[in-house]
C-alpha cells in the first residue's frame, strides 16, 4: 500500500503571503508621493513654528529685535563709508605723490638744463665766427654770449665742447680763447637754443656781434643760421661750492 502524500497547504500559504508583501509599481509610486507629502508637511510645520515665534513675541521683544537690526545696519553702513573714505584718501595721496614726483622731475630737468648738467634740444641759431687774423678776444666772445642771453637763449655751447653757464669764465689765450680752462680756436661755433628769430635778430643788430666781428677791429666773418633743431650735448662739470650753502625759503 503506497504511502499517503503530505498536504502542501502550508507552503502554498507561505508563497501567497510573500506575494502579498511584494509591492507593485503603482504601490511604489504611491509610497514616494506619500514620503514627499510628509517632508513638505514637516518643513511647513517648522516654518509655521518660526513665524509663530515672531507672532507670539511681545511688542517689546519685536522692538528690541528691530533696534538690533537697525544698529547692525548703521554699523555696517558706517564701516562701508569709512572704507570708502580710506580708499579715496589713498587714491588722492597716490595722485598727489605722482603729481609731486612729476613736478619734481620737470624741475630737475629745467634746472639741469640751466646748470648745464643735462643735454638739451630745441630750435635756435648756429653762429660761426671766423677769425683769420687771430684778433678776437675773450671780451668779443663774452659780448656775443650776453647778447644771446638777453635775447632769451636757454642753453649755449661753443665748438660742441664747452657748455656755457652762469659761472663760465673767458680768458685770452692767443691765438684762441680759454673757456672754463679749455682752449678753443677759430672758427668759433656758437649754438644757442631759444626763439631762433629773436636770437638771429639780436646777433645781426647794428653794433652787435656780427658788426663787431666783421668790423676793422677783428676783420673776421660771421654766419648766422636759424635752425629748427639744435642738439646741445656738451655738459658742465659741476663743482661743489666751498662756502655757499642752501638757505631755507623765506616765510611769507
Amino acid at each position: 500500500m503506497p504511502a499517503a502524500k503530505k498536504p502542501r497547504t502550508p507552503n502554498l500559504a507561505l508563497r501567497r503571503l510573500k506575494a502579498g508583501f511584494k509591492p507593485s509599481r503603482g504601490q511604489a509610486i504611491v509610497a514616494v508621493v506619500l514620503a514627499l507629502v510628509a517632508c513638505t508637511a514637516v518643513v511647513q510645520v517648522r516654518v509655521n513654528r518660526a513665524d509663530d515665534g515672531y507672532q507670539n513675541a511681545r511688542r517689546e521683544d519685536l522692538i528690541a529685535i528691530l533696534d538690533g537690526l537697525g544698529q547692525n545696519t548703521r554699523r555696517l553702513e558706517s564701516e562701508i563709508a569709512e572704507l570708502e573714505e580710506r580708499k579715496n584718501t589713498l587714491s588722492s595721496s597716490a595722485d598727489k605723490a605722482k603729481t609731486a614726483a612729476e613736478q619734481a622731475d620737470a624741475q630737475i630737468r629745467t634746472l639741469g638744463i640751466l646748470a648745464g648738467t643735462l643735454p638739451a634740444r630745441g630750435p635756435g641759431v648756429r653762429i660761426t665766427l671766423n677769425d683769420p687774423q687771430g684778433k678776437m678776444t675773450s671780451s668779443n666772445l663774452l659780448d656775443a654770449i650776453e647778447e644771446l642771453r638777453d635775447a632769451g637763449a636757454e642753453a649755449i655751447q661753443i665748438n660742441g665742447t664747452v657748455r656755457v653757464v652762469a659761472s663760465t669764465d673767458f680768458v685770452d689765450d692767443a691765438p684762441g680763447i680759454r673757456i672754463d680752462n679749455l682752449k678753443v680756436n677759430s672758427p668759433y661755433v656758437i649754438e644757442a637754443i631759444g626763439d631762433s628769430h629773436s636770437l638771429a635778430e639780436a646777433s645781426n643788430f647794428p653794433g652787435g656781434l656780427v658788426s663787431e666781428v666783421t668790423g676793422p677791429q677783428v676783420g673776421g666773418t660771421a654766419d648766422v643760421n636759424e635752425e629748427t633743431s639744435i642738439a646741445i650735448t656738451a655738459l658742465h662739470a659741476q663743482e661743489e661750492h666751498r662756502y655757499a650753502r642752501p638757505a631755507p625759503s623765506p616765510t611769507k
